[in-house]
């Protein structure tokens, strides 16, 4: 099962990469909080500080993830190629 689907790329979730060090992604439904924050700090070798999720009204599961001190979200948006 592949946990992280997608970056979100509205304008709200660029903003929060650029203010809260955070980044939200489009989540497999029943992934967990503990699976979505050991697969990015698996993946992109950061501190997740804390995972918040949500089911969007389009019936996507979606997490805000705020890293820790010292890991940046904006390094992970330009692996990522969003900006």
């Amino acid at each position: 099962m592949a946990i992280l689907k997608e970056p979100l790329k509205t304008e709200k979730a660029i903003g929060k990469i650029e203010f809260e060090n955070t980044i939200t992604f489009k989540v497999d439904n029943k992934a967990t909080k503990h699976q979505v924050k050991d697969e990015v700090e698996r993946v992109f070798k950061v501190k997740v500080k804390t995972v918040k999720t949500y089911i969007a009204p389009s019936g996507e599961k979606r997490a805000i993830i705020r890293l820790a001190e010292g890991h940046k979200a904006e390094d992970i948006s330009s692996k990522l190629k969003m900006a």
